[in-house]
């Protein structure tokens, strides 16, 4: 098993991408996944994300982080994060990667909450999804990258929890540049099977983040990463795996803590 690990910009030190690369690829990393703000700041970003490239940067994906989504249920605010990710996939093709990744929401709306029930129906959440996606995988696929789509727990969104609710949106938008991200955290919470659940979305898996039971790095709760890789491993997963989590100690050796904890769970293959 050689699933490559990435590690979000934002948890590395240093004064710049080259330098935060660096020090991650001493600490057992290969990429380094970027984040997207809103108001297009990523393509404002291109001379640096230029010259990190032309350093031999590696920068396979980036996650979008914003203050609204595609699901909004304002039509403007939706149109505004699909703008922001066509942006987002022309960049991150351009730096030869392979995709941006969205959840269809964040913290908009929670039914654990009064007044429960939102003010679009069920049927409404799901179009405007269908057609956000639709729109961006033609994008996507023209671009050669991919969207993914990446379920969030209950408490951090209503209309996507589980993998197989965003394996139904891929489906109904038809594009081979429509995805799914898989998280660890989420799953954890959302998932009666995590194995199985990854199992059954194999064919859509474009994407894995990954954090522990609690969060932080990998290696600070009680996830069972073996059991996880050997599913990755067993579905033939060829994607990468990127660190998204708060870091628990000090940065860095919290960030060795992970890489550590990753690569002594990964499937070991008897020799021939």
């Amino acid at each position: 098993m050689d699933i490559p690990l990435a590690c979000q910009e934002q948890l590395l030190p240093g004064a710049d991408l080259t330098r935060k690369y660096a020090l991650a690829v001493s600490l057992g990393y290969q990429g380094v996944e970027l984040r997207g703000r809103g108001d297009l700041a990523l393509a404002r970003r291109l001379p640096e994300l230029r010259r990190a490239r032309a350093a031999g940067v590696v920068m396979p994906t980036v996650c979008v982080e914003m203050d609204h989504f595609i699901g909004d249920f304002d039509p403007d605010r939706s149109r505004d994060a699909v703008d922001n990710l066509r942006s987002q996939l022309s960049v991150i093709a351009e730096l030869g990667g392979v995709g941006a990744m969205t959840p269809a929401a964040w913290g908009m709306f929670s039914r654990r909450l009064p007044p429960f029930e939102p003010p679009r129906s069920p049927d409404g959440d799901r179009q405007v999804l269908v057609d956000a996606l639709g729109t961006l995988g033609e994008h996507a696929r023209a671009e050669g990258v991919t969207v993914f789509l990446e379920p969030l727990n209950r408490y951090e969104d209503h209309m996507v929890n589980r993998l197989d609710q965003a394996v139904e949106l891929c489906r109904a938008v038809g594009s081979p540049a429509v995805r799914v991200a898989a998280d660890t955290y989420h799953m954890n919470i959302e998932e009666d099977d995590p194995h199985a659940a990854l199992r059954a979305a194999a064919p859509y898996l474009g994407h894995v983040q990954v954090s522990d039971s609690n969060r932080h790095q990998p290696g600070a709760g009680h996830l069972d990463w073996g059991a996880l890789l050997a599913t990755l491993d067993a579905i033939g997963y060829t994607g990468w795996l990127a660190l998204e989590c708060r870091l628990r100690g000090e940065p860095v050796a919290a960030l060795r803590q992970a890489a550590t904890a990753l690569a002594q769970a990964r499937p070991r293959r008897a020799a021939a």
